[in-house]
């Protein structure tokens, strides 16, 4: 760094996963600046996952979708007021180093916006690398858990020991899960995420919690969002081993019941990701993506059955059959979960 700075700003706008696997660098900023002011812009929907952490000292959030909605409504003037007076409220803070961890246009705009005198960002790309004064590349030789975060960390000469995902909860939100938990010990599973091309047999979901109910001797407390509430009713009927809060909590809600959770399984999906943050014993489950191997944790594994068009990420070529998900057994999902719950 040519300046040590006085004021920091993290950008990564979204999503949930991205934002908890970034999550290291709050600490690392921290720890080799422990004078300086630290914030993060974000999205509404990932804000509860920062704005109660101590080392923060701000958590500034993006109204990306009330804006868009002015902007279909045709409410030009009122959109036009918003935006100026959040850029000025921006500038205002007199961010000294923006580091762009997004890598989009719409990320390298706002650490342009600030007026930062250094702005880096980690992959740059969409035309955003000519907004920057350093671009720092996200391609790493690394199936990690966040390999290109700690890449950049180290790029940026921080701090990097115990580079461990950071979130923190609100007691609020303590106290509602141990409300809501069916028991001292229970496992979460997370069936759900944006893209139908990691989604692990829909069918299956039921088979596993009797099994983990049966073998494991647990409740079984499924969680997704508002979206999932129709796949999670399929996924329920006739299951009464089943305690179905998809839709039903919020994602910081969510977030502490797995906390306390025994065990956690899911696909590639931010909420599975928090498994590994809290500690908690993980089975992952992935197909068209594989963004890690290397959980860091010797209770957290992940089941990948890598085949020739592996992984296809947004570009299946098995035209809707997801043969590489298909072959994940419920017996070794189970056998994977046992084994994690008894690791050190």
């Amino acid at each position: 760094m040519s300046v040590q700075p006085s004021h920091i700003l993290i950008i990564r706008v979204s999503a949930i996963g991205d934002v908890v696997f970034a999550s290291p660098l709050i600490k690392a900023l921290r720890r080799t600046y422990p004078e300086a002011r630290l914030s993060w812009l974000v999205e509404p929907a990932a804000a509860g996952l920062l704005q109660h952490n101590p080392d923060l000292d701000e958590v500034i959030v993006w109204p990306r979708a009330h804006w868009r909605r002015l902007w279909r409504e045709r409410k030009w003037s009122a959109l036009r007021s918003e935006v100026g007076r959040f850029v000025r409220e921006l500038r205002a803070r007199r961010f000294d180093l923006a580091i762009d961890v997004q890598g989009l246009l719409k990320s390298a705009l706002w650490a342009w916006l600030t007026g930062a005198k250094q702005r880096i960002g980690l992959g740059a790309k969409e035309g955003g690398q000519w907004l920057m004064t350093q671009v720092v590349s996200r391609d790493v030789a690394s199936n990690r858990i966040g390999a290109e975060y700690l890449h950049l960390a180290q790029e940026l000469k921080l701090d990097v020991g115990n580079f461990a995902m950071d979130l923190a909860l609100s007691e609020e939100d303590e106290h509602t899960a141990r409300a809501l938990a069916p028991s001292d010990r229970y496992a979460v599973i997370c069936p759900f995420t944006t893209r139908p091309q990691k989604h692990w047999v829909e069918a299956r979901w039921s088979g596993l919690a009797q099994a983990l109910t049966t073998r494991l001797g647990m409740p079984v407390v499924m969680l997704g969002g508002p979206a999932d509430v129709e796949a999670a009713s399929r996924i329920t009927a006739g299951n009464v081993d089943i305690v179905d809060r998809a839709g039903h909590c919020s994602l910081t809600q969510s977030a502490a019941l797995i906390k306390h959770a025994s065990l956690l399984v899911g696909v590639d999906t931010g909420l599975t990701h928090m498994g590994i943050a809290f500690n908690v014993p993980t089975v992952a489950l992935f197909g068209s993506t594989c963004p890690y191997l290397d959980t860091t944790r010797p209770n957290a594994s992940v089941i990948y059955h890598a085949l020739e068009c592996s992984p296809c990420r947004r570009n299946p070529t098995c035209g809707g059959d997801f043969t590489c998900l298909k072959s994940i057994s419920i017996d070794e999902v189970v056998g994977a979960g046992e084994t994690m719950m008894a690791a050190p």
